[in-house]
């Protein structure tokens, strides 16, 4: 169960880099093999969700040719969040130790994936950012930029969270830190979903890091960003942080309350 001796990364344990896919036999092999080349020691999980365009069968033709590589095939598309969670489950199970999220269209830079691990050693939960003092955006146009600047600053205003990028999908966690985030309760996709997460990990004392990355723009294949995905993450954002501010009110005023009896 322990990482190769001799490895960068021995020290974390063993390492598992999850990347979900739909349609993205275009990027796919790029990718895995510049993260095996990124981190040698670290194993990639594949997660299809029944691509039409072949990216499944072509994923387990990767992982013939690489001990290091294991596919998950899921029925059809149900969602970024519900195939993180079924990897995050698959990874506790088999006994990694540092689980990794990154996306297959070469908008996350496996190269800095040695960053966010470095970082990893004196955190929980390491966050890949954009808005952080050397990181930065390539090829989105302004309007994406105020958009993603907008719903974080909304995000660290509604859920009090001191994150310059909850919402970025480049990430990595101890599996201590997954195992205490309550994940059978998380129903959230998309960005909600990575924002769940991080707001999970601070609410509860968690060390939440934060290092720079240089966030790519596809080149290939269809983005997945919808209007759908940033209604649904503005929608609870706001939920959660009503609910949140309402139980502060409640607790402070029962504790009042229970003063008041006391005296």
């Amino acid at each position: 169960m322990n990482a190769p001796t001799g490895a960068p990364f021995a020290d974390l344990g063993r390492i598992v880099v999850i990347i979900p896919t739909y349609n993205e036999t275009l990027t796919l092999p790029t990718i895995v093999a510049r993260v095996r080349s990124a981190v040698p020691e670290a194993h990639v999980l594949v997660i299809d969700d029944n691509s039409p365009d072949g990216t499944g069968a072509l994923a387990d033709s990767i992982a013939a040719g690489d001990s290091n590589v294991e596919v998950m095939h899921r029925k059809g598309k149900e969602g970024l969040g519900a195939a993180y969670l079924a990897g995050f489950a698959w990874a506790l199970d088999v006994g990694y130790d540092v689980i990794v999220e990154m996306d297959a269209d070469g908008s996350h830079q496996p190269e800095q994936l040695p960053d966010l691990l470095a970082a990893l050693r004196d955190a929980d939960l390491v966050l890949g950012s954009r808005w952080v003092t050397g990181g930065g955006v390539v090829n989105w146009p302004k309007s994406r930029e105020v958009l993603s600047r907008g719903g974080n600053a909304y995000t660290r205003f509604m859920l009090g969270v001191p994150l310059r990028d909850a919402t970025g999908g480049y990430r990595a966690f101890r599996a201590s830190t997954l195992r205490s985030l309550d994940l059978g309760e998380v129903a959230s996709q998309g960005y909600c979903f990575q924002v769940d997460l991080a707001w999970r990990a601070v609410q509860r004392g968690m060390r939440v890091r934060e290092v720079p990355i240089t966030f790519v723009e596809r080149t290939a294949g269809t983005s997945k960003m919808s209007q759908r995905i940033v209604i649904e993450a503005l929608w609870r954002v706001t939920v959660w942080g009503v609910d949140d501010k309402a139980a502060r009110i409640r607790g402070k005023a029962a504790r009042r309350s229970a003063a008041a009896k006391a005296t």
